[in-house]
């Protein structure tokens, strides 16, 4: 729409502000009215419309198979179009339209704001199914007019008070026609049904809707004083009230077809299944978050034991292999603290490996330099958990078998990632120092180290992946980490 407006038409951008907001509000208009919507504005030169929207009801049959978005009609062609621009009044005059073997009945709603006619909403009825109406449609018909006398007034859409067309309860939801005095003239079977749920044993016909609902909603005091309030239609509004075990979300929409408030619609939709998924996900979520955030704890707990050993040992090999071992539960420790401030299984891995990479460069401070360049970018948890036992194990075989002590030197993480909207996207990782390089006739497929056999293991049995280590191009040793973004299946 936004480019339809700007590329025909003279409207500014708080006109096209406007039409948005009609646009967002209009599927009620067409739920009611059973018809089709169709939103003319005329061209910059006034020789032309243009149509920049459309919406079918959701009650009843379309009028228009085809898209009419876009579409160019020369002024004098349609005549209601014309009259309701000029004149500034809904047209209804003329015979039905015949369209494919199928009779229409069109209107014409002028859309204004602050005086101005913006446009036409042009309004058609498929008439192939009419019969004798029921209680129900009259009532959806007579607050379609009066809807469609607040467009024509500039009164509605109401400024400040944009809809969400998803989550907002429709007309087919259960719908309400309260007097001016906020009773219930009408209630249709879906919003009754509502009303039962919450613990209503009467009708709600000739019920004072406000007084009623605050009676069946749980708190007391002063909320119920705007409850009933907002339930009386009085302001455009939305809440939800719970009560009886069942949840029913309302939107009150005044009508004021003639400037004077002569009632409103009451929109409502009983969400409790809904509110119970959600409470049931929030309360899941909180669990799987405490259970990572325990494990943390309890790895933390291990490494504190085991860097205690360390401190015991005599053996310089058995300390630092305990040593090692510290670092390897820190490593998972990291990931399962990650995972416990998220709301899902996935973690922004950059921070992972940046607390990964100052953790093995305890190893030799002051000495060899570490620094990450690309990003690793959002990572599930069984491909971040093993991920970072590799960056770690192969951290600190560099730091450890690449420079001579006291040596100074830089290891560089690099990350490349391909795209992330790809079934098989991949990630490519290399670790590469500018220390004295590999021994003569090493083979990394063969080597018996236990921290190689580590990263061989979850590289290529768990991650699904590729490694490999060889010498860097002018000195050092480059490691190249090939896998995949997605958990293997």
């Amino acid at each position: 729409m936004n480019d339809l407006v700007r590329q025909h038409t003279a409207l500014n951008d708080s006109d096209l502000e406007w039409l948005h907001l009609l646009v967002s509000e209009w599927q009620l208009l067409s739920d009611l009215s059973f018809a089709d919507l169709v939103l003319w504005v005329p061209t910059r030169d006034g020789t032309r419309y243009v149509s920049v929207a459309q919406m079918r009801p959701n009650t009843g049959p379309t009028s228009y198979q085809d898209d009419m978005v876009g579409h160019l009609v020369p002024r004098g062609r349609r005549p209601l179009l014309d009259a309701a621009l000029d004149e500034g009044r809904i047209v209804r005059e003329g015979d039905p339209e015949w369209r494919e073997e199928v009779p229409v009945r069109v209107e014409s709603i002028p859309v204004r704001r602050e005086g101005r006619v913006l446009g036409v909403i042009a309004r058609n009825t498929n008439l192939l199914t009419v019969r004798t109406p029921s209680r129900l449609e009259l009532t959806y018909l007579q607050s379609a007019s009066d809807l469609a006398q607040m467009i024509a007034a500039g009164t509605f859409p109401f400024p400040g008070q944009q809809v969400d067309m998803d989550a907002s309860p429709r007309a087919g939801d259960g719908l309400l026609r309260l007097d001016a005095d906020g009773v219930v003239q009408y209630a249709s079977p879906n919003a009754l049904s509502a009303y039962h749920r919450l613990g209503l044993a009467a009708d709600l016909v000739g019920q004072h809707l406000g007084q009623i609902t605050a009676e069946l909603a749980p708190s007391r005091g002063p909320v119920d004083e705007a409850l009933v309030k907002l339930a009386s239609g009085y302001a455009p509004r939305e809440t939800e009230v719970e009560g009886n075990g069942g949840v029913i979300q309302l939107r009150a929409i005044p009508l004021k077809p003639k400037g004077n408030r002569i009632g409103s619609l009451v929109l409502l939709r009983d969400v409790t299944e809904l509110r119970r998924r959600e409470r049931e996900l929030i309360t899941k979520d909180a669990t799987i978050r405490e259970i990572h955030h325990r494990v943390k704890n309890n790895l933390q707990t291990v490494a504190a034991l085991l860097r205690l050993q360390s401190r015991r040992m005599d053996s310089d090999q058995g300390r630092e292999a305990l040593d090692e071992a510290v670092r390897r539960v820190g490593s998972i420790a990291i990931v399962h603290e990650t995972l416990s401030q998220n709301l899902d299984e996935r973690v922004e891995f950059d921070e992972i490996a940046d607390r990964v990479i100052a953790m093995v460069a305890e190893i030799s401070p002051g000495k060899v330099g570490c620094r990450r360049t690309g990003r690793f970018g959002i990572l599930e948890a069984e491909v971040a958990t093993p991920l970072s036992m590799v960056l770690t194990e192969v951290l600190q075989n560099a730091l450890e078998h690449a420079f001579a002590p006291g040596e100074q030197g830089t290891v560089e993480v690099s990350a490349v990632r391909g795209d992330a909207r790809a079934a098989d996207a991949r990630l490519l990782i290399t670790v590469q120092d500018d220390g004295r390089g590999l021994p003569e006739g090493f083979d990394a497929q063969r080597a018996g180290n236990l921290g190689l056999q580590i990263v061989r293991t979850l590289v290529e049995g768990e991650l699904g992946g590729t490694f490999d280590m060889r010498p860097a191009p002018e000195r050092g040793t480059r490691v190249v980490l090939d896998v995949p973004v997605r958990p293997q299946k």
